[in-house]
């Protein structure tokens, strides 16, 4: 009896997992391979030492309109600045607006602290570590 109970339990934990739909390709949007490090005692970047506040980061070495960096009290979180649901063009860096960033060519914003808005795809996140005084933001 402890076999077929056994035997029934199984399945229920593999099928029982999920992964929410989470799917950080994006057809408007190429994937780079970087590596960039932001030292927080620089002034430039001594902003994301108090919650709330992001950078703005353009480079060649970044992607196609560079990365915003935010402070979300609980961590960091770095997001492509182009926009997410527009073809790459000469309106899809998106700006800042407090917590948000916005998307010129259709005014769509998105949040910095979840990447989320209204339109089918979020905003494109990379990976953060923390080390030390510095952030290091990569893909």
């Amino acid at each position: 009896m402890k076999k077929y109970i056994l035997i029934f339990l199984i399945p229920i934990f593999f099928f029982s997992c999920s992964d929410n739909g989470f799917n950080n390709k994006n057809p408007y949007l190429p994937n780079y391979s970087f590596s960039v490090l932001f030292n927080l005692n620089l002034p430039a970047y001594s902003n994301l030492k108090y919650v709330s506040n992001a950078i703005y980061y353009s480079g060649a070495d970044v992607g196609p309109r560079g990365i915003y960096v935010f402070n979300t009290g609980s961590g960091y979180n770095a997001f492509d600045a182009a926009c997410p649901n527009q073809p790459i063009s000469s309106c899809s860096t998106m700006t800042l607006n407090g917590i948000n960033v916005v998307c010129p060519c259709d005014d769509e914003e998105y949040s910095l602290f979840t990447g989320q808005g209204k339109l089918q795809y979020p905003l494109k996140q990379y990976r953060v570590e923390v080390i030390g005084n510095s952030i290091r933001v990569y893909n």
